[in-house]
């Protein structure tokens, strides 16, 4: 599945035997790259591909990286590729707090050492309309939430992306409140399916992709999967998130992929895959409806959008 790495993107032995040193190296490559998607160092072994994976084609990796929406580096698609360079991804410490037993902030170093890394090729649908399939690298973000032991009070989840304004022109434009705000239910954030990303492709998650940790939420629409993220707070109400509070006709809390609910603006009930030509219906929760539609049972999938 994956390409044969250049030369340029192969990590010497000694780098990749210690993986804290190999993490830290891995961000020089990245900084004040702009423009082409760099090459990105790739980890020591390759993850056990998941059953949790599509056999479906990936999605070129140029596309994946350089084809995205991801705000704080612009509005333009390919903006990300021309600015993502700059954020500094080391050091970079994630706080988890709110209603928990044990609120903890990790560096990512200790976050990469709570469980093997696999790799898990998933869809992922788009508000406006394309999709691609994306070979993810990480593991189910449950492992992370129990470290904190959430009260039974916590019933959802709240992500907060970074805000760097010297590395990210997209904030100097108020085109949402910052920091990027996302949430979901605790029982959705702990779903097997969900996954805590720390790669692409068999490498280190490119800037462009939300480094150096994101999630992806593959039945939810692409926006739901908060990028580069500092904060996951445990709360017991839902979280007013960014673009619910930008645009809460066009955007609701569950966003889930519902090809029966149109957006205000266009239908949903079809999407283009990037790279191909003609147009495909959108699957029901994007084609994960047998794992995830208990989730929802009994609920209005209209009203709850």
């Amino acid at each position: 599945m994956n390409p044969t790495p250049a030369p340029s993107e192969i990590t010497p032995p000694e780098i990749y035997a210690r993986r804290r040193e190999f993490l830290r190296s891995s961000i020089g490559l990245g900084l004040g790259l702009t423009g082409a998607v760099p090459p990105a160092p790739t980890f020591a072994a390759a993850p056990a591909r998941s059953s949790y994976s599509t056999d479906e084609a990936p999605t070129p990796r140029e596309h994946v990286s350089g084809y995205s929406n991801f705000y704080e580096f612009g509005t333009d698609k390919a903006d990300p590729a021309r600015h993502a360079g700059r954020l500094r991804t080391r050091p970079w410490q994630v706080t988890l707090d709110g209603l928990v037993k044990k609120p903890v902030t990790l560096d990512i170093e200790d976050i990469l050492r709570l469980a093997p890394l696999e790799e898990r090729i998933y869809r992922l649908r788009c508000v406006e309309g394309w999709s691609m399939v994306i070979p993810w690298l990480g593991f189910p973000l449950d492992v992370l939430l129990k470290r904190v032991e959430p009260l039974g009070s916590a019933r959802f989840v709240q992500f907060v992306s970074a805000v760097q304004p010297e590395a990210m022109p997209g904030v100097a434009r108020r085109v949402l409140d910052w920091p990027y705000v996302e949430g979901m239910r605790l029982d959705e954030a702990r779903h097997p399916l969900t996954l805590l990303v720390l790669g692409l492709y068999g490498a280190v998650l490119p800037n462009a992709n939300g480094a150096p940790l994101r999630i992806a939420v593959p039945w939810k629409y692409g926006f739901k999967s908060a990028k580069s993220i500092v904060a996951i707070r445990f709360v017991a109400e839902p979280p007013r998130t960014s673009w619910m509070q930008a645009a809460p006709r066009e955007y609701g809390f569950y966003s889930n992929v519902n090809p029966a609910v149109d957006h205000p603006r266009w239908s949903q009930a079809r999407e283009r895959r990037i790279g191909e030509f003609l147009k495909r219906p959108t699957l029901p929760f994007n084609g994960y409806a047998e794992q995830v539609a208990d989730l929802y049972r009994g609920m209005d999938l209209v009203r709850n959008f």
